[in-house]
């Protein structure tokens, strides 16, 4: 075994062979006035040592500091492997929170802007032996999409400990000089297909972009696409029908998808394995339809927080159990919520059928850290639309991904400053349309709960944490004629029947050892005995389940996040309940699915 942290493949649906893990013990230094540069950090031996990819307010990470740090700055020697000479280097950083610049060997060579989404520094054709990375981010209080990370220096409500610097594998691979870029795998269901798109650093003449299905390791389908026809080759591959197979819960089938880039003699310049998976998503009338049929969401809310990695999670084992968790409490799916998670979480969503909407950390674009009253400081940032775009792009081709939405309660109508609401309702059109031209093939939601501003919006959805089941179900008798509780005039567009789903309700606070207050936080009064639980959770699951109008609900939540203590498990993943309980409750069919 590895006794590098987090020592598996960063991107397992784009998979290439020569690639070297860079995580690990690197020199460090918490730059509190962010005075790094001109102190003259770029080239000086760093005063501490932290265990990357774990962030370092994590115990993880060997430093353990959850104070507000402007700037923190990394430094690692980099020995390239033997054989890479004459390749093109790829340096890949998974995360970065949050405005990063990159140095080799005293050199400026890249800046990227954003904590969620990662990027890549090319350091071109190179015969270096080794080389000095020097990477310092700075975290300080920008108008940034800064999702559940607290604004003040302690956790408090559902705000949590901030995460600042590298938080996901650092990695580099040597590639030819002319490279395959990440593909797009579409399913076309209609047609039986799958559409492979393949960018390329350059486009040459006399290169070919050769691409094969398999199944259970058998060729069924292949083609090949000169490179210079056309600026980004697309190769479809046609299943033949006694091969076809569509992804689903019950049956989540990968197709294996092999990509080759090739010379002008047919030699092999570099390979790649992917993925993919056919199945698609489309709206009838109210209906969301999977492969054309209606299967009702049970999602949870996960945050994917833990105590130990804070944002990171400590293992790929770690990611994997969350899914396993989730499945065994009934939940057939996830919001990720207010995170862009690591990619790795998706693989393994796509490979056991776990259904996600894909969504972002927004929280606080739309202010600094600081007063509402100043005007500057609630003027939205462009930097949103940006990083939202990569996201997309990152995580289009997963099949497990089954729509989008890049904002989550925002109030835009009651901003201070009327300037400041038009932005708003800007930036949230711009975010609609980024990924309905980013996508056209899963539906985006324009904003989750509060504020539908989207006419166009292909789905439709509440947040609603009444805790008395009958009040609760009462929210939803005139769902057609009132568009629902909390869709309030002046909020929102009018409803005009799409698919309609409650993608956050539940919150039920358990914690006996502990009484509400500063330290222990959730929805409304707790059930004052586990039974009383059990009652509560049935009675409002089965509001949702009995509403012929509803495709699916969102329960909050997976497990506790340090002092919000609302999660079917504890913060540590340790059992709260009897989970097959909790199973049973929400296995009974949907009125959603009878008909």
């Amino acid at each position: 075994m590895s006794n590098i942290p987090r020592s598996e493949y960063p991107r397992p649906s784009f998979v290439k062979k020569d690639w070297l893990n860079l995580n690990g013990q690197w020199q460090f230094s918490i730059d509190q006035g962010d005075s790094g540069e001109n102190r003259g950090l770029v080239n000086q031996e760093l005063d501490r040592v932290i265990t990357v990819p774990f962030c370092p307010e994590s115990t993880l990470s060997g430093i353990g500091c959850t104070d507000f740090m402007d700037a923190v700055w990394y430094r690692k020697e980099v020995v390239v492997p033997e054989g890479w000479s004459n390749k093109r280097l790829l340096l890949h950083f998974q995360g970065v929170d949050y405005d990063t610049t990159l140095w080799i060997d005293g050199e400026e060579v890249y800046r990227h802007r954003g904590g969620f989404t990662p990027f890549t520094c090319d350091l071109g054709m190179t015969d270096k032996k080794s080389f000095v990375l020097v990477l310092r981010a700075r975290d300080g209080k920008f108008r940034k999409p800064f999702g559940k990370q607290s604004d003040i220096y302690q956790t408090y409500g559902c705000r949590y400990t901030r995460t600042t610097g590298i938080w996901q594998t650092v990695w580099m691979e040597a590639v030819p000089e002319v490279y395959m870029k990440r593909p797009r795998i579409t399913p076309l269901r209609g047609s039986k297909r799958f559409r492979v798109e393949v960018p390329l650093s350059a486009n040459r003449s006399g290169l070919s972009v050769y691409a094969a299905l398999k199944y259970d390791g058998k060729v069924v389908a292949e083609g090949e696409v000169q490179t210079d026809v056309d600026f980004t080759p697309e190769i479809d591959l046609v299943i033949p029908q006694e091969y076809y197979r569509e992804w689903s819960i019950e049956d989540p089938y990968l197709y294996d998808i092999d990509l080759e880039l090739r010379g002008a003699d047919g030699s092999v310049l570099e390979s790649a394995a992917c993925y993919g998976g056919m199945r698609s998503v489309t709206i009838d009338g109210n209906k969301f339809l999977l492969n054309g049929k209606k299967v009702f969401q049970r999602l949870v809310l996960d945050q994917g927080y833990y105590p130990d990695g804070i944002l990171t999670a400590p293992s790929d084992e770690a990611l994997i159990n969350d899914i396993k968790l989730s499945m065994a409490a009934g939940f057939n799916g996830a919001r990720l919520h207010e995170k862009v998670f690591e990619e790795r979480f998706l693989y393994h969503a796509d490979r056991m059928g776990y259904l996600v909407w894909g969504e972002f950390g927004d929280w606080g674009f739309e202010r600094s850290y600081l007063s509402f009253a100043d005007p500057y400081l609630c003027q939205p940032g462009a930097t949103l639309i940006a990083q939202w775009l990569e996201a997309i792009e990152r995580d289009y081709s997963h099949p497990s991904i089954i729509g989008w939405c890049a904002i989550n309660e925002s109030g835009f109508d009651h901003w201070p400053q009327p300037d400041v609401f038009l932005s708003l309702d800007d930036i949230m059109r711009g975010c609609f349309l980024a990924a309905k031209n980013a996508d056209r093939t899963r539906p985006v939601l324009d904003s989750s709960g509060w504020s539908h501003k989207i006419r166009e919006a292909d789905v439709y959805d509440t947040h609603d944490y009444e805790q008395d089941p009958e009040k609760f179900a009462a929210h939803y008798v005139d769902l057609y004629d009132k568009a629902a509780y909390n869709i309030a005039a002046g909020r929102c567009v009018p409803y005009r029947g799409q698919p309609f789903f409650n993608s956050e309700f539940g919150g039920i606070r358990w914690n006996p050892e502990k009484v509400s207050g500063d330290d222990s936080w959730g929805y409304g009064e707790p059930p004052q005995t586990l039974e009383a639980f059990y009652k509560r959770f049935e009675g409002l699951v089965n509001a949702l389940l009995d509403h012929e109008g509803m495709f699916g609900y969102c329960y909050s939540q997976l497990t506790d996040v340090f002092i919000e203590e609302n999660g079917i498990y504890y913060f540590d993943r340790s059992p709260k309940f009897d989970v097959s309980k909790l199973c049973a409750i929400q296995q009974r069919t949907a009125a959603y699915e009878k008909n």
